[in-house]
């Protein structure tokens, strides 16, 4: 029954994606990209992430909106940040986000039929790879004037999907980003590899747990390694908070109210003993 769920799910995917990104291309020379963002690719994403949720049954939660600035604030530059663990993802924070998304992607996708071709239509900050010196050039000039329209840029640090459990290298482009701009990074622990893992076709009924955390400021005595540090090491850790199953034992956060509970069953049973022995000691003693 999960494979069917999930064959419908990409069936609906498929076909939809042709009339849209045929809108999009088609209405290119007609509108302005964010009328095409707000209109035309943004109801589409959240209809994906829907039928994940209504026919896949992948739910989700989402905690730490508040640190992101308000939709009618342009004035404040913001890298998103994420795990990136499956292509939920890529889909839900185009659709939840108060702001359109300038996706930092490898040019190759362009060339997937229909899909990139609506990519290619969006403003968004497509890199060749092998142009290493031209690739980040591209990306500093391009995210500076998109930010400067209002929208967020955002780029996955690790560059590509990790297995669930697993860390990939961070990457220092958002951070050399962030300090050349004075953007803030916000940091995003995305638990996705639970109800869609990697290089899989198949949903996993359950809840993706999304955590934001606090913008990261860039600091002008610092450099983008020390910065992307500070990202690196909250997202991990947060990680195994959202997703401790995923993780060695030994590295999950410390449960306090779990501590606390444990610690007060050993003093019962402490006070249980010392009660006892007291009991006994007057009983020889009669």
């Amino acid at each position: 029954m999960g494979t069917l769920r999930s064959v419908i799910v990409f069936l609906w995917m498929a076909v939809t994606v042709i009339p849209m990104a045929s809108l999009i291309v088609l209405a290119t020379p007609l509108i302005d990209p964010d009328k095409r963002w707000w209109y035309l690719a943004r109801p589409w994403l959240r209809g994906a992430v829907a039928a994940a949720r209504l026919i896949g049954r992948v739910e989700y939660e989402v905690e730490g909106e508040h640190h992101l600035p308000q939709k009618d604030d342009n004035n404040s530059r913001i890298i998103l940040c994420p795990k990136h663990q499956s292509t939920w993802e890529t889909f839900f924070f185009a659709s939840r986000m108060p702001h359109p998304l300038a996706y930092v992607f490898k040019r190759e996708l362009l060339f997937i039929p229909f899909f990139g071709w609506a990519m290619a239509c969006l403003n968004m900050i497509h890199i060749d790879r092998s142009a290493r010196g031209g690739a980040w050039n591209k990306v500093a000039s391009m995210g500076e004037r998109l930010m400067d329209r209002g929208k967020w840029v955002i780029m996955f640090p690790e560059g590509t999907r990790s297995e669930r459990g697993q860390q990939g290298i961070y990457k220092t482009g958002a951070a050399r980003l962030a300090m050349a701009t004075g953007a803030s990074i916000v940091p995003i622990a995305v638990a996705s590899a639970r109800c869609w893992p990697r290089k899989s076709f198949t949903f996993v009924p359950g809840t993706i747990q999304v955590s934001l955390g606090a913008p990261i400021v860039p600091d002008p005595a610092g450099s983008p390694g020390e910065m992307m540090e500070k990202v690196e090491a909250w997202i991990e850790e947060e990680m195994r908070r959202i997703d401790p199953e995923a993780y060695p034992e030994v590295e999950r956060p410390i449960d306090l109210a779990q501590q606390e509970a444990a610690i007060q069953a050993s003093l019962e049973l402490r006070a249980d003993a010392a009660r006892g022995s007291h009991g006994a000691a007057e009983n020889a003693k009669e």
